[in-house]
């Protein structure tokens, strides 16, 4: 029993203290605050050591303790693959492991197989390897060396004879005890040790209070009459005017793309040359952002003009939007369309996707010829292999209207951009954001050739382009990595720039705040049409936005955060995790200093309840339920 539980506790706590460790701003001095950061874990791993003592006192031998033996091996196992997959999700994106992302990733296994074989590293699948060896033979392995060691014969008779059950019984008390602990005093206190609450908490323990308090949430209640801007759109259409021309549209898909990394918004980095020199004759958005910082969800704000769900889903299923989209509108007006993608359908179910937004034709990856392109991450190729499928495509169908949608796939996780036959640059000496920012500029060589390929066409001058980001990337900036729930800036600020051949010389900026659902009714309005039977949320760039506009965020997972910005004033949510955070952009873009402790407890509760509200009206015009509706932290 010791031979499996001493390994078991001493295995928990070092995963532990390495996620300690690796927290922004505590190099040299993670033990100063690993008192408050272990407390959990240890009171947790006391607690499961003290139940199964007393269940192996309570048991003296025959069938029954053959149950408890098996069982001891079988949950211990099982709670280290918790605490093993909830250490590496956090080294990997800075967040813990909560039920809501269990809970998303059963169902679709498919679709996270290649992050697991591929995106995982090799050395976090021998450590979990070792560690289930051992959790299942290695107590008996190590027993039987001793036993041999010391040269007895025979094994000692298991059990405990003459042990009276108020032994046990007084054992799992204290296990009652010490796992209520490790849940009462990170509860008790707001932030421990300056981290999220979730941090403190054991891996184990946090799992299941996540799913505890998710299945216990309360339904945020919607104010009576509230506006419903999804099914307002339902039956929209294009109505035709005077001034309607019938010019092609392409959007182009920036996959991971954040602003501050590519040249039109960071003079200094040079990662996007092309794209600077389109900028410089285009409309680009100096503030442009998304609304949840996920693929799916930025493609449902772009092309259909609202808001994404704000839950897992239902973008994937069959009709799971119910706005009309631009591949909607535009094939009523005698438009084809079409989707590529250099990235395997399943990223994000996008074959699935590509049919909800209304696409014809769908073309990924696999539709697509490998040879003589490098995968840049485990679910995409160089974005160059688009080109031939794409060519092809045009020269077939260009003599018509059309409208067509790249998404690129190289700006995503995992970065293997350095070894490709476009070679490699340096643009920083930390060796992740260098191989992202190649990645960058991969997809800016893309996209150079694409131009080229309109060009040689004779299709450029007579197509808009709109090239955005879908998202951002966060490379520890504020402790979080990769994009889901990096509610910062560095998440949620992506480039957007509309090119049009025809207009814009000199190019054009818009400096008010604008999200994704923009796009769609700027597309419209550049092509000359009107929305009948519907109004569209977002506003056209090429008319003065609202200067009193506010934008709305979510992060992927469940009751993880939110956020708003009014002007430069952006109020984040942490769902009582830790405390909620305010920084004034306009003087701290970087958001470094926390103002929320100089804004009064009203304005904070009315921005929550306005987040809140939002959220909440957002998911029932998907029809969410009150399990994924926006809910009350109480």
């Amino acid at each position: 029993m010791l031979s499996l539980l001493v390994p078991f506790v001493v295995y928990n706590l070092a995963l532990k203290a390495s996620v300690v460790a690796s927290q922004p701003g505590v190099e040299g001095h993670w033990l100063a605050r690993s008192p408050e950061l272990l407390r959990s874990d240890v009171f947790f791993n006391l607690g499961y050591a003290l139940l199964w003592i007393g269940l192996f006192a309570a048991t003296r031998g025959g069938p029954l303790r053959w149950i408890v033996v098996f069982l001891f091996h079988a949950m211990t196992m099982l709670v280290v693959i918790v605490n093993t997959s909830a250490h590496q999700y956090f080294m990997d994106n800075g967040t813990t492991l909560d039920y809501a992302i269990v809970a998303e990733w059963i169902p679709k296994l498919n679709e996270i197989m290649p992050i697991m074989v591929d995106g995982v590293p090799f050395s976090a699948w021998a450590v979990l390897a070792a560690a289930l060896l051992y959790a299942a033979l290695g107590p008996w392995l190590l027993t039987r060396t001793i036993e041999w060691w010391r040269g007895r014969s025979e094994r000692p008779r298991v059990g405990a004879p003459g042990i009276s059950f108020t032994v046990p019984l007084g054992l799992w008390l204290l296990a009652l005890g010490f796992v209520s602990l490790s849940v009462l005093m990170v509860s008790s206190s707001p932030a421990a040790g300056g981290a999220g609450k979730s941090l403190a908490r054991a891996p184990f323990v946090n799992l299941i209070l996540t799913g505890v308090q998710e299945a216990t949430a309360e339904e945020y209640a919607l104010e009576a009459g509230a506006a419903d801007p999804i099914n307002a759109v339902a039956d929209a259409s294009l109505v035709p005017t005077p001034g309607t021309e019938k010019r092609n549209v392409v959007l182009v898909h920036l996959e991971s793309t954040r602003e501050r990394s590519v040249t039109p918004y960071n003079e200094d980095l040079k990662t996007t040359p092309f794209l600077d020199e389109l900028a410089k004759d285009s409309l680009l958005v100096e503030r442009s952002y998304v609304i949840v910082p996920r693929s799916s969800k930025a493609t449902v704000a772009v092309n259909c003009g609202v808001d994404p769900p704000l839950y897992q889903g239902p973008e994937f299923e069959p009709g799971g939007i119910p706005a009309r989209c631009l591949a909607h509108l535009l094939k009523e007006q005698g438009y084809q369309t079409v989707f590529f993608q250099s990235s395997s359908e399943t990223m994000d179910e996008y074959s699935s996707m590509a049919e909800n937004l209304g696409f014809e034709e769908y073309y990924p990856s696999e539709s697509m010829d490998p040879e003589g392109f490098e995968a840049t991450n485990y679910i995409s190729y160089e974005d160059d292999i688009m080109l031939e499928p794409s060519e092809e495509w045009l020269r077939e169908n260009g003599d018509e209207p059309f409208f067509i949608e790249y998404l690129t796939g190289s700006g995503h996780d995992d970065y293997r951009c350095l070894d490709t036959r476009h070679g490699s640059e340096d643009f920083a000496e930390d060796e992740l954001l260098n191989k992202y920012l190649n990645c960058l500029r991969l997809q800016d060589i893309f996209l150079e050739s694409l131009f080229d390929q309109y060009k040689e066409l004779g299709l450029y001058e007579d197509t808009i382009f709109v090239i955005f980001g879908d998202h951002g990337e966060g490379f520890g900036e504020h402790g979080r990595y990769v994009h889901g729930d990096t509610i910062y800036e560095e998440g949620l600020r992506v480039p957007l720039v509309i090119h049009d051949p025809k207009r814009f010389q000199g190019g054009e900026r818009v400096e008010e705040l604008s999200n994704q659902t923009d796009i769609l009714p700027t597309v419209v309005d550049m092509l000359g049409y009107e929305v009948g039977n519907g109004e569209y949320p977002g506003y056209s760039l090429l008319r003065p936005l609202p200067e009193e506009r506010t934008l709305m965020f979510n992060c992927i997972t469940e009751r993880k955060c939110l956020a708003s910005i009014k002007d430069y004033d952006k109020y984040i949510h942490h769902y009582g995790d830790q405390p909620d955070e305010v920084f004034d952009l306009s003087t701290d873009p970087l958001e470094k200093q926390d103002l929320a402790g100089e804004r009064g407890a009203t304005e904070l509760d009315q921005r929550r309840q306005e987040i809140l509200a939002w959220r909440s009206r957002i998911n029932a015009g998907y029809g969410g339920s009150a399990s994924s509706a926006a809910t009350n932290p109480g």
